[in-house]
């Protein structure tokens, strides 16, 4: 089974392979960066905007370059207040060869009001470089979940979570058709 998944960013690679080897055998997954023309830091909506922007553009790039694919996969980490406080939150989107779609989110963590608007105004990653120190594991696989939760849960882990999320929809079609 062939993936291809909208970033270079190692963690989310592998927390996108974790998610497919759980329901598919022989995964092979293939990190392809394409833009999500959204804020660098999505607030709101524009977090699930971002991700189907960045599933249009993969596959947009997949066809211009003859690439095929079981699954297209795009993940958008954004900020949002709709349930009523701050929180980080990641929405995944699938699709699948046949052209059929669907999403699903990571569990949410809360941002503390003091930060709020600076991480609007730039992104989660530079506010995070300010209060811990920039550290390349971080950006690359465990992201500043690693650091909130004292090494419990990663970015490995968020992505696995929202992918396998958004693939309830095609492990269980014959449920929900």
């Amino acid at each position: 089974m062939k993936a291809l998944i909208a970033t270079k960013n190692q963690g989310k690679i592998e927390g996108a392979k974790k998610a497919l080897l759980n329901y598919f055998e022989h995964v092979e997954i293939e990190g392809i960066p394409v833009p999500s023309n959204v804020s660098e830091q999505p607030v709101n909506e524009e977090t699930y905007k971002g991700a189907k922007n960045r599933l249009n553009n993969l596959k947009k790039y997949a066809k211009e370059n003859n690439i095929k694919a079981d699954f297209y996969l795009a993940i958008e980490s954004g900020i949002s207040n709709k349930l009523g406080n701050w929180m980080i939150i990641n929405i995944a989107v699938i699709e699948d060869n046949e052209g059929l779609e669907s999403h699903g989110a990571s569990p949410s963590f809360p941002v503390p009001d003091k930060y709020v608007e600076e991480i609007i105004n730039t992104d989660l990653s530079q506010v995070m470089n300010k209060i811990f120190t920039v550290d390349e594991e971080r950006h690359n696989k465990g992201g500043a979940i690693q650091l909130l939760t004292h090494n419990k849960i990663s970015r490995i882990d968020m992505t696995e979570i929202a992918i396998i999320m958004a693939l309830t929809k095609y492990i269980n079609q014959n449920k929900w058709k």
